[in-house]
């Protein structure tokens, strides 16, 4: 079988319904790549809380974070390494205007950067639920752009957040919306997808995009979905996302869904 590129998203995806990879997951993907193929990680969030993954699975390829802003290799400095942001004025704007537009929690992000205006403890570890006096948000701490900005916000503001986000800032920023339980809002430099992060990890190892294979779930990967070669969805993915893709898992994240559609695909069930 040709070499293929797997990327793969993370949350409702490889990882089950505890946030964790499975033995089951972590044992096929490491078959995987001693069979020759490219396991790569292609994720919404940052580095800080999805390089643990990068470890079990032991892998040594790029990673792509931020929705494909940030392009990196954990641990190496690699001379193709990459990170989109947008200008800081946008944080700093929002923060004048959190109370009004219904806001809760900002965060700003880059590779080896968080800063946020408060805490919260309720978001599944993504948001802090303590601050040092440098990690918080203003206008002295945030000296650089920041590649992401992730909003916490009241759930019947929702809509109108995103109508104001898009109408002030829509020539800069992309707005994401995040599944799950808590409204949480996703800002992202202007044009950037998760596809991003593929081509560029395509065309690192001279893959043809006809073999690479990637899987998710949820509304981040529908770039990255409709431009794999063959895009697997998962069983507990959406309906707009299952609209366009190649196949969909037997089985849904918390039943090893991508591990047994990989095992099977690929033919390394023993």
């Amino acid at each position: 079988m040709k070499q293929k590129l797997i990327a793969l998203d993370l949350d409702g995806t490889t990882l089950n319904a505890d946030s964790l990879i499975s033995s089951k997951t972590i044992s096929v993907l490491q078959k995987v790549c001693k069979a020759g193929h490219i396991v790569s990680i292609v994720t919404g969030r940052p580095y800080r809380i999805s390089k643990k993954y990068y470890d079990e699975l032991q892998i040594k390829t790029p990673m792509i974070n931020f929705n494909g802003a940030l392009g990196h290799i954990p641990y190496r400095n690699w001379g193709k390494e990459y990170q989109d942001t947008f200008s800081r004025e946008i944080a700093f704007d929002l923060l004048k205007n959190k109370e009004n537009l219904g806001i809760k929690l900002i965060a700003a992000e880059a590779k080896t950067m968080m800063l946020a205006d408060s805490v919260n403890p309720v978001t599944d570890g993504f948001f802090p639920t303590s601050l040092s006096t440098q990690q918080l948000l203003n206008e002295d701490n945030l000296a650089t752009d920041p590649a992401s900005i992730t909003l916490l916000v009241e759930e019947d503001a929702k809509e109108k957040i995103i109508s104001e986000l898009k109408k002030n800032y829509g020539d800069y920023i992309e707005v994401g919306v995040w599944g799950g339980a808590n409204p949480i809002l996703e800002l992202a430099p202007k044009g950037i997808t998760k596809e991003k992060g593929v081509r560029l990890l395509a065309n690192n190892y001279n893959i043809d995009r006809k073999n690479i294979i990637a899987f998710g779930d949820e509304h981040n990967d529908y770039e990255m979905i409709d431009y794999a070669g063959w895009g697997v969805v998962m069983k507990n993915g959406t309906d707009a996302l299952k609209k366009i893709s190649n196949d969909i898992t037997e089985f849904d994240n918390t039943q090893d869904g991508l591990a047994n559609y990989l095992e099977k695909y690929l033919g390394l069930a023993e």
